[in-house]
């Protein structure tokens, strides 16, 4: 009887428990996997979400961004661009990270977010040789080299069409 009072005991604390950890909240980074998930992103997009979510906080020595504004983004923004040297493409990639986090998970409605300077992306042209110019690179170049640049060509792997 006594073994039975006490599984009953053991199985009532278990309940208990148990109950108590599904009513806590799930950790931010967690949430924020949800949020992404929900919006069926994927899974690259996630990992990397979350990736520049996790540097953000550390990055402010592991504040809660609910805690922080414009004047923490604007930091790491701008510490991305002139310590970290990474691209205009990266830091708009963080940010967008940033502003999915407040405003997916946390629910915060950032008019300030706006302001914020975006990266601009530097325009590339492209290079393309004149008719002239192929024709001579083609008389100079021979060997594996020239096999795989003539195959290269001749498969349309090129700009097909020349303007001006």
């Amino acid at each position: 009887m006594l073994t039975i009072e006490k599984q009953n005991a053991t199985q009532q604390a278990t309940l208990t428990d148990t109950a108590t950890v599904s009513r806590q909240q799930p950790k931010l980074l967690d949430r924020m996997r949800e949020a992404i998930r929900v919006k069926h992103y994927a899974l690259a997009t996630e990992r990397t979400y979350i990736h520049w979510a996790k540097r953000f906080i550390l990055f402010h020595n592991k504040r809660h961004p609910a805690e922080m504004g414009a004047p923490e983004v604007e930091a790491f923004r701008s510490a991305l661009a002139t310590e970290r040297n990474v691209s205009a493409s990266t830091q708009n990639q963080a940010m967008h990270a940033i502003f999915f986090l407040y405003k997916n998970v946390l629910g915060i409605n950032l008019p300030w977010l706006d302001g914020i300077t975006r990266a601009k992306v530097a325009k590339r042209l492209p290079s393309v040789l004149t008719v002239t110019e192929t024709q001579r690179m083609m008389r100079h170049v021979s060997g594996t080299n020239g096999l795989i640049i003539k195959l290269l060509y001749g498969t349309g792997m090129r700009h097909s069409t020349r303007h001006g």
